[in-house]
């Protein structure tokens, strides 16, 4: 439905608009392709602000690169964890608002405002997050083939007497994968909390087909995303649980889940026109990894990039296959990086071996051994510490734990069925 304005247009954010009133909120998108053929919104007047939903800070964390780093953040409001690179401790803090569109030809869309703080309370880094995820959308979102479902949409965007940068998004669900997985890990919690009695073994084998299908096809969506993204020039650089929104996290409607990406303030352009010269200031991180990697050439470099998103996106699928079939409190997305990194250096067979010892992991382990095996197959190609020999995103989506889980809707479907009328 929107269409990123011509180039000359990419500005930095504070210089897009300076409004009088108040600022926007969160959308919903449709869950088919749209056709951008719209401007963006740069006037306050047409968005109503609500309520404050939520804020996250960004703190210095680092993926691998052959030396392990930290992984460290701060959030508020629920929302979870969200991988950043190299940004000073404390340095940006985002709120976000949810409002909707007051006029033009979407009123009435709900929409999701991201504020980023103006110069004197974020520094300059907080523009150049602004400026950089406009960039992003913009640049993604002029395609003539539409813009991929997998993505968030943004609306519009504008900047307060105060140097606020306020964005406006489609508002694409209200949960997060990473809310997905809290909620998933209390319910296992709960049904283990009577000594792991459970009352009905054909209820919990279906609730692990669907929670299996369910992580199977988030996982899925998010790749399509991250392989829109690659096959335009575009690395994320923030991909965890916090980054993929989801319009449902009810099991059951796993047919139509759609998870989307968003969270593209460190996205780099990695064209080869942009590799040559000096780095900007939030891509100087992900560079120096490169050069530490022996990643010097400009084709190195951005083979370099697309790697490391894919290693991102491993450790998040890493986090998709434990969390959401563990009690709550037995892994989170910090500890599970630290079990891979540093105590089995990324060597997902001895990390396997040591999940077989632990009751509490078996589920994990049990959805990972699909396939003889795939699960673990991919995560280790995803996780290999040679960037060189992981896979391209669009080979991701075509191994076979993701492709033979295709089958497995329908098999839902029937057992749904059969559910239904037991009980009716």
């Amino acid at each position: 439905m929107l269409l990123a304005p011509p180039p000359d247009w990419l500005l930095p954010v504070r210089q897009i608009y300076r409004p009088n009133s108040r600022p926007p909120i969160r959308t919903r998108t449709r869950t088919t392709r749209l056709c951008c053929r719209a401007s963006l919104i740069t006037n306050s007047d047409s968005f109503e602000v609500g309520r404050l939903i939520g804020s996250y800070g960004f703190m210095n964390i680092t993926s691998f690169s052959g030396s392990l780093g930290t992984d460290t953040e701060y959030s508020s409001g629920d929302l979870g964890r969200l991988r950043v690179q190299d940004v000073g401790e404390g340095s940006v803090k985002i709120r976000l608002y949810d409002g909707r569109v007051t006029q033009g030809p979407l009123k009435g869309a709900p929409v999701v405002f991201k504020v980023y703080p103006g110069q004197r309370a974020g520094g300059i880094e907080a523009d150049m997050m602004a400026a950089n995820e406009l960039n992003a959308h913009t640049s993604l979102q002029d395609s003539s083939d539409g813009i991929c479902q997998n993505l968030v949409t943004l609306i519009g965007g504008f900047e307060t007497k105060t140097g606020e940068q306020w964005l406006a998004f489609r508002n694409d669900g209200k949960y997060s994968a990473a809310d997905y997985a809290k909620v998933m890990s209390e319910r296992v919690s709960k049904s283990r909390a009577g000594g792991g009695q459970v009352w009905n073994k054909f209820e919990q084998e279906e609730t692990i087909k669907r929670r299996r299908y369910f992580v199977t096809k988030l996982l899925q969506g998010t790749m399509r995303g991250l392989a829109y993204m690659h096959d335009r020039e575009r690395l994320h650089q923030s991909l965890g649980p916090a980054s993929v929104i989801l319009n449902t996290i009810v099991e059951r409607e796993a047919i139509y889940l759609v998870p989307r990406l968003r969270d593209l303030a460190f996205s780099v352009d990695i064209r080869y026109s942009n590799l040559e010269g000096r780095p900007g200031l939030l891509s100087e991180g992900l560079w120096r990894r490169a050069s530490t990697a022996g990643a010097f050439t400009p084709m190195d470099k951005r083979a370099f990039g697309l790697a490391d998103d894919i290693y991102e996106a491993g450790l998040f699928f890493a986090y998709l296959a434990f969390v959401p079939f563990c009690e709550a409190g037995t892994m989170d997305g910090l500890s599970l990086q630290r079990l891979l990194e540093s105590t089995f250096q990324l060597d997902l067979g001895a990390t396997r071996e040591y999940c077989l010892a632990d009751d509490g992991l078996l589920d994990a382990v049990k959805f990972l051994d699909l396939g003889d095996g795939a699960g673990w197959e991919l995560l280790q190609a995803m996780l290999n510490p040679d960037f060189r020999k992981r896979p391209m995103a669009q080979t991701v989506l075509n191994h076979r734990f993701m492709t033979e889980h295709q089958m497995v809707n329908q098999v839902l479907k029937i057992s749904n069925a059969s559910f239904y009328l037991y009980f009716v």
